[in-house]
């Protein structure tokens, strides 16, 4: 799912990046997709997947793990017992938590796939050399630049994303199920409402 949602969702992701770090190269979406297509072909819209893959992946699997372990803190906050099935606003509260354990592994890999990105922008501006585009040379060059801490570039915007949105994630998602579930066990929902 999580290889899919990349594939899939990469162009689009790399179209903001490339007009987020260069506003005034782009006059807009169609622009941006028309010169990136032009100028590296349709292998430019893919820059930066690799780390996008082990991001997701990794984002992901913390935070499904957390999430359980932050449930079990929702719930000795507002005092129920451990078997209690939390309200859907209170497994949108334990989500949100969770998010902040996944931003610790999504930002370095995040931090790499942007660079990655917008390296043929950067190339043009003369900011880098031809040959620093691969994975090893942005990690090789934010590890000799910053150390290992250049990697939490942006965490605190990045948890200023990620606690919000994943509230809405998971509100959204057991909102959902309940509304699905008509009265019945949100458990027993089948594959289509879910």
């Amino acid at each position: 799912g999580g290889t899919a949602c990349v594939v899939t969702g990469q162009p689009f992701d790399t179209a903001k990046v490339k007009m987020q770090t260069f506003p005034n190269m782009y006059k807009g979406i169609v622009d941006c997709f028309v010169k990136t297509y032009k100028q590296v072909g349709l292998r430019g819209f893919y820059k930066g997947t690799t780390p996008a893959l082990v991001a997701n992946i990794a984002e992901n699997s913390v935070l499904f793990m957390c999430y359980g372990f932050c449930q079990q803190i929702v719930r000795r906050i507002v005092g129920v017992d451990r078997k209690t099935k939390l309200s859907d606003l209170q497994n949108a509260a334990a989500g949100s938590f969770a998010s902040a354990f996944a931003t610790l592994v999504l930002c370095p890999t995040e931090l790499v796939k942007c660079r990655l990105q917008a390296m043929h922008e950067m190339q043009l501006s003369g900011k880098i050399i031809q040959g620093h585009n691969t994975v090893w040379s942005v990690v090789k060059g934010v590890i000799q630049k910053d150390g290992p801490l250049g990697f939490y570039r942006g965490l605190s915007s990045t948890l200023l994303r990620e606690v919000p949105g994943y509230f809405f994630f998971f509100g959204g998602y057991e909102l959902s199920r309940t509304f699905f579930a008509s009265g019945r066990s949100k458990d027993e929902l089948g594959m289509v409402p879910l």
